[in-house]
């Protein structure tokens, strides 16, 4: 078996690390450069790709031509790609329900094609650097991917020719990247990880060599991206404002805006690189066109002021995740940064606020010195890892623990939104909660609702709301069974998400034990802004929501007792006296008309009325069910010939 590597595939960079004698470590490429960017630019149509620092450079030269953040496309349809998104120099191309491509040279290109080939550089850089065939490997993805998304990673890994042996979380790689399993027993931690497109927030405790995630929030589409797109577009208006092109104008050819477009994002990214460290950098940009030239003295606090509304959007996710993971920031050990983009000081500076945080430059010595020396003023803000390099660190520990180099450490992760079925009457059943741990499995057993029916729909759903319609759809499929009356058919539905974090579902008919197994690829994605606004509607909407759920389930049991009654008058009016049919039937049509103030029942949530009704059906009726009962006792000892 071959060595299993660890491969960070990022928005920006993409880095791949391995393990030798107990120690991981990042490889470096020939050029003896660890850092990939995530850049592939394609010259001509069947020409070899140029990938990398190569294909960086290339993004000014020939924009329309090279792709780069192309990870966040990935495992997402044309109708989710916010306007925004579009703004990237080459073209993009995605609409409805379709898949997003990009078109070079006549051809579209997959974002898991275009992922491979930087795959394919990676694997190709551990094969020189080791010295051996590389066809393993553990890929990370941000904890908020969903189902879609990490199954859209691993194909790009098969791709690249490489067996995926786990789709990892990368705040949990990070976690194991800090050496955390070091601390004390029942530490907890939170991950803070903002890259070039996405960011996550993880909260994790350790429990004898065990990590269990206990909550993550995140936003797949929040990062280090956006923040040069604010830089871009400030410069842009300097630009205008100098008396040089107005970029944002209608009329210009793309021939000519894109080239220029791409100068300034070089420049812009370059400079917000740098303000990391000093506090001002002089952005020049000569012979933007053949008669303007531009230059601006950039300052930290330019950038800062720019760039803060987007960084406090992290907190609300931070925020969330500690309320999930049911406890507060003054619980924890520590807050470690991971990503790029958190070298920026501002970043540092608001997470240490946020999360009362005493900071350190640089963690020495046994880690649980640290613990004790900071636990009574506030959890670590542990820096002492290159945030770039700590999730590929992290992924070659866990490919490490899977070909059992590293013994006494697991991983568990959680799943970060609820999944279940849509049930008669239109409300959710939830097979396995949100931030369940993962790997898992969970099943139910579920009755036909309507008599004689030849088959269930099995419709499977991702949220946080009672009824199915206000979730998310990851599909549906059909199970058939031999006819029978309601409620006598019997079908199994097992979910099991994978330590991928895919979901596969399973269904049987007891009965036949024919089954149907199928694995949920092909998902909806679900938009980090759309899970967002999911968790903050479930909380907003949940007095609502439950009343909703009260009065569904109520009105089910309604018409369920007023049907079943009704069929019995039908068949036994003849054997019943006058006054006692009309008394069942005054209780019938009181439930029916409880049942017809329904759209007003649901908006002041009072179910009194139609409670009521049926409390008095279920009373009125008891003499008849009575009277049914020992009919059918009485038909069935004549049958026995008990009696004559």
């Amino acid at each position: 078996m071959s060595r299993i590597v660890g491969i960070d595939l990022g928005t920006t960079n993409s880095l791949v690390a391995a393990v030798d004698t107990g120690i991981p470590f990042v490889i470096a490429d020939a050029d003896g450069q660890r850092l990939t960017p995530s850049v592939v630019h394609f010259p001509a149509t069947d020409a070899v790709p140029v990938i990398g620092r190569a294909a960086n450079r290339m993004r000014v030269v020939r924009p329309t031509e090279t792709i780069y953040s192309v990870k966040r496309f990935m495992g997402r349809r044309g109708a989710d790609i916010a306007a925004e998104e579009m703004l990237v120099t080459y073209p993009v191309k995605g609409q409805g329900t379709g898949s997003v491509t990009m078109q070079l040279h006549g051809r579209d290109f997959t974002p898991e094609e275009i992922s491979a080939e930087v795959l394919k550089k990676l694997k190709a850089d551990a094969e020189s650097a080791l010295g051996e065939s590389v066809t393993r490997a553990v890929i990370t993805v941000p904890a908020y991917f969903n189902d879609a998304q990490r199954s859209a990673t691993k194909r790009a890994g098969e791709l690249a020719g490489l067996t995926v042996e786990r789709i990892l979380n990368e705040p949990t790689a990070a976690a194991l990247a800090y050496g955390l399993d070091r601390l004390n027993e029942q530490s907890k931690v939170a991950v803070y990880d903002l890259g070039g497109g996405t960011f996550d927030l993880s909260i994790l405790e350790l429990h004898g060599g065990v990590f269990q995630v206990l909550a993550t929030n995140g936003n797949t589409r929040l990062g280090g991206d956006d923040l040069d797109k604010c830089v871009v577009e400030f410069l842009v208006s300097k630009i205008k404002e100098a008396g040089g092109p107005d970029l944002n104008a209608a009329g210009m050819p793309e021939a000519e805006r894109l080239p220029m477009l791409a100068r300034i994002r070089e420049m812009a990214e370059a400079a917000k690189i740098r303000l990391s460290t000093e506090e001002a950098v002089e952005i020049a940009l000569p012979f933007l066109t053949s008669v303007f030239s531009f230059s601006h003295r950039f300052t930290r606090v330019e950038l800062e002021t720019l760039t803060r509304d987007i960084i406090e959007r992290t907190r609300a996710h931070c925020l969330r995740a500690l309320a999930d993971a049911k406890f507060d920031s003054s619980q924890l050990d520590q807050v470690i940064l991971v990503g790029g983009q958190t070298r920026m000081p501002l970043v540092r500076r608001l997470v240490t606020e946020w999360f009362g945080c005493v900071e350190f430059e640089e963690v020495r010595g046994d880690l649980r010195l640290g613990t004790e020396y900071h636990r009574a003023k506030g959890p670590l803000l542990n820096t002492s890892q290159n945030p770039d390099e700590a999730v590929a660190l992290g992924a070659a520990i866990q490919a490490a623990i899977l070909s059992g180099e590293f013994k006494n450490l697991l991983l568990l992760d959680v799943t970060p939104l609820s999944l279940g079925l849509e049930t008669f009457g239109g409300l959710m059943n939830v097979i396995i909660p949100r931030n369940s741990t993962i790997p898992t499995k969970a099943g139910e057993v579920f009755t036909t609702a309507v008599d004689h029916q030849k088959d269930m729909l099995i419709h499977v759903l991702q949220g946080e709301r009672e009824r199915a319609r206000d979730n998310w759809s990851l599909g549906k499929f059909t199970i058939e069974f031999e006819r029978a009356p309601r409620g006598v058919a019997r079908v199994g539905v097992q979910f099991e998400i994978d330590a991928n974090g895919i979901l596969h579902v399973l269904v049987r008919d007891i009965k036949t034990g024919k089954q149907t197994v199928v694995q949920m690829k092909s998902a909806v994605d679900v938009a980090d802004a759309e899970v967002q606004r999911m968790v903050e509607e479930s909380v907003e909407h949940a007095f609502e929501d439950l009343a909703s759920r009260r009065w569904i389930e109520a009105a089910l049991r309604a018409r369920e007792t007023s049907a079943a009654t009704r069929k019995a008058l039908s068949d036994w009016a003849h054997e019943l006296e006058s006054d006692y049919r009309t008394k069942i039937e005054g209780a019938v049509g009181a439930v029916e008309a409880a049942l017809a103030t329904e759209d007003a029942m649901k908006q002041t949530g009072d179910l009194n009325q139609l409670k009521s009704a049926t409390t008095e059906l279920d009373a009125v009726t008891k003499p008849l069910a009575e009277f049914i009962m020992d009919k059918a006792m009485e038909t069935m000892l004549r049958q026995r010939g008990a009696i004559e």
